[in-house]
């Protein structure tokens, strides 16, 4: 197995992850700030041309985050950072997809339309009109979640899994290009402390992320 990786939250994902896993991929770095995803050369693998991706030896690529972690727990299943039974994984996947959908998309885009203008002109469609009511939104979402969480130790409960990095690493994120949330929030304030002091956290930040750049 490949792993094509980037300076990029996504990709951070899938790289706590796998530390968290204790595995290592071979992986291959593609520069997302001078576009080399999407390139001919990345494109033959990945079509949508996003990062990561993970080709197999028969050649099959498989894109996005969380798929490429989903197909990976299926093969290493343990620790289980999904879940051990068909109801954790079903409460693991219903908090990703909460955060995924109401925060960090939103978050994303905005980042897209905003500070990350100049970077993705000519490359999709953009919105600026639309950043300022895309942090709105992500802000508002992200004190839903504090309020959602109650007292639990983590996003799915008491078991640290995979909802957890992915909205780890998109806040982090958020934080270093003018999206930063409220850290005094009484749920999400402690656990983001309690993640980042997880090993995995600062060691899956990209070698090439710089003091005062995007953190990916």
């Amino acid at each position: 197995m490949k792993l094509f990786d980037a300076l990029s939250p996504a990709p951070r994902c899938l790289r706590m992850y796998l530390i968290e896993k204790g595995l290592m991929l071979d992986s291959v770095q593609v520069d997302v700030f001078a576009g080399e995803n999407r390139q001919p050369d990345y494109l033959q693998h990945n079509p949508a041309g996003q990062t990561p991706a993970l080709l197999l030896e028969d050649g099959t690529c498989i894109a996005e985050s969380m798929a490429i972690m989903e197909y990976v727990e299926e093969l290493h299943p343990e620790p289980p950072l999904i879940g051990s039974t068909p109801l954790e994984r079903a409460l693991t996947r219903q908090w990703q997809r909460r955060v995924e959908l109401n925060i960090t998309e939103n978050m994303h885009n905005a980042y897209h339309y905003a500070e990350g203008r100049k970077r993705f002109e000519g490359r999709i469609p953009l919105a600026p009109e639309a950043a300022a009511g895309l942090k709105r939104v992500a802000q508002d979402r992200v004190a839903w979640l504090d309020g959602m969480i109650g007292g639990h130790r983590f996003i799915a409960g008491d078991r640290f899994t995979v909802a957890d990095i992915w909205l780890y690493a998109w806040l982090d994120f958020g934080a270093s290009v003018g999206q930063p949330f409220d850290r005094n929030l009484p749920n999400l304030g402690p656990w983001f402390a309690r993640v980042a002091a997880r090993s995995s956290a600062e060691a899956s930040l990209h070698p090439d992320c710089q003091p005062g750049g995007v953190r990916g």
